[in-house]
């Protein structure tokens, strides 16, 4: 009898004509949307029989990361315009901002994490993003960045958004902008954190949102708008987008209604 032959299944669904390329594969594995019958198959390097049944269920993420996400709907509902641009990605983790911010124009991005080999492949090697891997961004200094930035995202985790902020202020130009994920399972004190560390009561939403609008206020930043991220974080926290101008004038936009972002987030993300 002949050998049943085992091929990485990565390489496979290329093969398959299921994914385009190996990136492409890889993503569609991290997704979670690769099946073998019903058996729902995670890692793009195991090897797997050449034969078997396979099954890519849904559409795969247009970014590296879920994070692209979060950015995709600023870009439509802010006036955040990065096209020509350069910017500085604050915990970009896989390189979902940056891979956004790439694809709607972004000339060049700093993709900075205090964490080590997350960054994906795809962005690594692409010579519009300079890689600042191991970097805690409350240390970063104006000089470690010879293209001063014309705007700023941050998604930061296990830590509270208020720390970025003066380092920002030092690196980001005048008049520069930043989008800024608000996360209250990181900012509501612990007695305000449930099970599993979400936070599911609107008022602790309310005021955490409320608190962040006002800080960076009181950093200098005009805080133009506020909505929610179109998706829940990984541990299923409702989180929001904030956007702010840095003027070194701090104020807030008389139409910004946090009451009226939470309710929409609670409604559509929990509906």
């Amino acid at each position: 009898m002949e050998k049943r032959k085992k091929t990485r299944l990565d390489v496979l669904l290329v093969e398959r004509g299921l994914a385009e390329t190996r990136e492409k594969a890889k993503r569609s594995v991290m997704a979670g949307l690769v099946y073998s019958g019903t058996e729902r198959l995670d890692k793009a390097g195991d090897k797997v029989f050449d034969d078997i049944p396979l099954e890519v269920k849904g559409q795969v993420l247009p970014y590296v990361g879920r994070g692209g996400l979060k950015l995709e709907k600023a870009l439509d509902v802010f006036p955040l315009d990065v096209f020509g641009r350069v910017g500085i990605d604050i915990g970009s983790s896989t390189g979902g901002f940056t891979d956004c911010a790439l694809q709607n124009g972004a000339t060049q991005m700093y993709a900075v994490d205090v964490g080590y080999n997350q960054l994906a492949w795809k962005l690594r090697s692409d010579d519009r993003v300079v890689v600042m891997e191991r970097m805690n961004f409350r240390h970063a200094t104006a000089d470690q960045f010879p293209i001063q930035p014309d705007f700023a995202t941050i998604d930061v985790s296990f830590i509270s958004l208020r720390l970025m902020v003066p380092p920002l202020k030092q690196i980001l130009k005048q008049d520069g902008v930043v989008m800024a994920l608000v996360k209250p399972q990181f900012e509501a004190g612990k007695a305000d954190v449930g099970k599993k560390g979400i936070v599911r009561d609107r008022n602790v939403h309310e005021r955490v949102a409320s608190d962040m609008v006002r800080y960076f206020a009181s950093e200098g930043f005009f805080v133009e708008a506020l909505d929610y991220s179109p998706i829940t974080g990984g541990d299923g926290n409702i989180e929001f987008l904030l956007f702010a101008r840095y003027t070194g004038v701090g104020g807030v936009s008389p139409s910004l209604q946090v009451e009226e972002v939470v309710n929409a987030a609670h409604a559509k993300l929990k509906g």
